[in-house]
Order: structure tokens, then sequence, then C-alpha cells
């Protein structure tokens, strides 16, 4: 003789095992939870013009907006690129800039993360200065002096 299961508890069983499936494929199916996860990724899509050797490089900030779905909201606008930078280099960078988020758009965005970033406009700045200034700054408080 067979036992047979009450059907509410083989429903609830079947329930758990789904939402525990569905927990595991969220966590590892490669979507964007976090603002951290979402700059991570577009710095790793980060590609910087191949400069000559010597070339200081420069710093590039771009104002951009993102839909829920992850797509670029309306037009990207440079809004700072490095002063002394050349026309050249600053065209390069342009260029780079516009392909990294060309290739990487439209993010995976999880649908909370999208409709917390939707339509709000983020400055994303690309530093890839080769030589870092040093400080042109005196430091006279550290000097010792012996009276």
């Amino acid at each position: 003789m067979r036992r047979r299961l009450p059907m509410t508890l083989v429903a609830a069983s079947l329930t758990l095992a789904c939402l525990a499936a569905m927990d595991r494929a969220s966590a590892g199916d490669g979507r964007i939870d976090t603002l951290e996860e979402m700059f991570a990724t577009l710095k790793g899509c980060w590609r910087p013009p191949a400069l000559p050797r010597g070339d200081p490089g420069m710093q590039i900030t771009v104002l951009v907006a993102f839909q829920r779905d992850g797509a670029i909201l309306g037009k990207p606008r440079i809004t700072f690129e490095t002063p002394e930078a050349s026309q050249a280099d600053s065209v390069a960078y342009r260029i780079a800039v516009m392909e990294t988020l060309q290739h990487c758009t439209p993010l995976p965005f999880t649908e909370s993360l999208g409709g917390a970033v939707a339509g709000r406009p983020f400055a994303l700045r690309f530093d890839d200065r080769r030589n870092h200034p040093k400080p042109t700054e005196k430091r006279a408080w550290l000097t010792t002096t012996t009276l």
C-alpha cells in the first residue's frame, strides 16, 4: 500500500524548489544590480586610445543617462577634457569613450536597478593620465630647520 502526500505539501515543496531555482538563476546570470557593478562593467569595457610613447594622456568626463533596460537615454555629452591636451588626443579620447558606450550598452540591469537609474544623469570620468603631474607646491611646513 502506497502513502500519498497531501496536495498542499506537494504544492508547497514545488513552490520552494521553484523559488530557490529562480534565486540561483538571478544571482549568477550576469545582471547588474548595484551602481558599483555598473561602474565596474563600464571600466571593463574602456579601452584608451593607443598613444605615442611619452604622450601624457588625458582626462575626459561624459554625462550620460540610461533607460530602464540599460540603453543610453538621449545623447551622451562631453563635459570636461584636459585643457592641455592636443586636438588629436582630444578627438582620439572622444572616439574611445563613445566606442566604450556603444560596445557596453545596453547594460544588463536588474529590474530594481533599472528603475532606480532610469533617466538619472551620471558623470563618468575616464582618467588615462600616463605621467601623473607632480605637485608644484612647496612643502615649507615639512622642512626642518636647526637653530
